[in-house]
């Protein structure tokens, strides 16, 4: 594939109600589709969060992060699939800029705990 295609962000919201089995099916269909129109760049999955506001009246989604390089014909038919796929809560698609770091880890395996404060040595006599 033409490494002179733009590189977008694909994030996906999965209701977490539905089974792990069908989220993970809607990212591998995803997937598999980029990689026959396009390249496949990379994934992060960031698991269930809490969102800012409810979305489709569900408090919290699984959420997904795919990197990819495509013409403009797969971003449509990406926009065509996950509208009418069923377990989608929301999902946006962006181009970056030339330069733009790369995404954060977000796992909770990934995030560090609060740091304890040190104790402070005794003082010797």
């Amino acid at each position: 594939m033409s490494s002179g295609l733009h590189i977008y962000d694909l994030t996906l919201l999965l209701d977490p109600a539905v089974e792990a089995e069908r989220r993970e099916q809607i990212v591998a269909d995803v997937a598999d589709l980029i990689d026959r129109e396009g390249e496949f760049i990379g994934r992060h999955d960031w698991g269930t969060r809490q969102t800012a506001y409810e979305v489709r009246k569900h408090p919290d989604a699984d959420y997904h992060l795919i990197q990819f390089r495509g013409p403009s014909a797969l971003l449509e038919q990406l926009d065509h699939n996950l509208k009418i796929t069923d377990g989608v809560l929301r999902f946006r698609i962006i181009k970056l800029r030339p330069g733009t770091p790369e995404p954060p880890d977000l796992r909770p395996s990934a995030i560090a705990p609060a740091a304890a404060p040190e104790p402070v040595p005794a003082e010797v006599a």
